[in-house]
């Protein structure tokens, strides 16, 4: 960033206070507007900035119904802000839900401090950031067509394949065909990779941070496929 171009506003949302309240002095170069333990409230008061720094575990003791993840992402992209995703979240797949929700970038808290605050500033410029590690990943879905949120149905016989139940079973919990059933998670395993349609379905669901209580057990809602 020249002396020419204007400073870059940057809100941040974390759970953590000393997050809040260092990254503002630890990144000079970045003019911090606003500092946020949980995206409903930053959403309340709809501040200007050029980019969100979003972390994804926002759940705690004290505010339990915070939204987090890709949930949190969706909702602020929605509201028409940039959001770059600054976690310790290491697991692929849910790195590249947090893209396919519209995440501009997504830097680790890793990350040397001056490494961070330059892909900020990208990300409020409309660069992508994205991890050499899920970039491949990124490609294959890309190119498959498949960098998508799962529907609500892919999640639930995902989450009753993850705890044991049987087509059956979920057919009638869920007044679907077993068939039907089977189709849906066809179209997951595909969605996500080939390789996983080996790996069993809570590996699947720890994959994809989509077990009780984990980063993308609040997805947003989305439309089911037509079948």
């Amino acid at each position: 960033m020249t002396q020419d171009q204007p400073r870059v506003r940057a809100l941040v949302v974390d759970d953590a206070t000393v997050i809040r309240e260092s990254i503002p002095a630890l990144m000079p170069g970045i003019d911090f507007v606003g500092q946020y333990s949980r995206v409903e409230t930053l959403l309340e008061d709809r501040p200007v900035a050029d980019v969100v720094v979003l972390d994804l575990h926002l759940v705690n003791s004290t505010q339990p119904s915070a939204r987090q993840g890709v949930a949190a992402v969706r909702m602020l992209v929605d509201a028409g802000y940039r959001v770059c995703v600054y976690s310790q979240e290491e697991r692929r797949f849910v790195l590249a839900a947090c893209m396919a929700a519209g995440a501009t970038g997504i830097v680790s808290k890793s990350s040397p401090t001056a490494e961070a605050q330059e892909a900020f500033v990208d990300a409020a410029a409309g660069r992508v950031v994205v991890p050499q590690a899920i970039i491949g990943l990124i490609e294959v879905l890309v190119r498959r067509k498949s960098l998508t949120i799962l529907s609500q149905r892919q999640r639930q016989v995902l989450a009753g394949r993850a705890r044991g139940l049987t087509y059956a079973e979920l057919s009638t919990q869920l007044y679907l065909s077993e068939s039907t059933l089977r189709g849906y998670w066809r179209d997951l395993t595909t969605n996500v990779s080939t390789h996983l349609q080996q790996t069993t379905p809570a590996e699947i669901e720890r994959a994809l941070g989509l077990g009780p209580g984990d980063l993308l057990e609040f997805w947003p809602e989305s439309p089911a496929r037509p079948r």
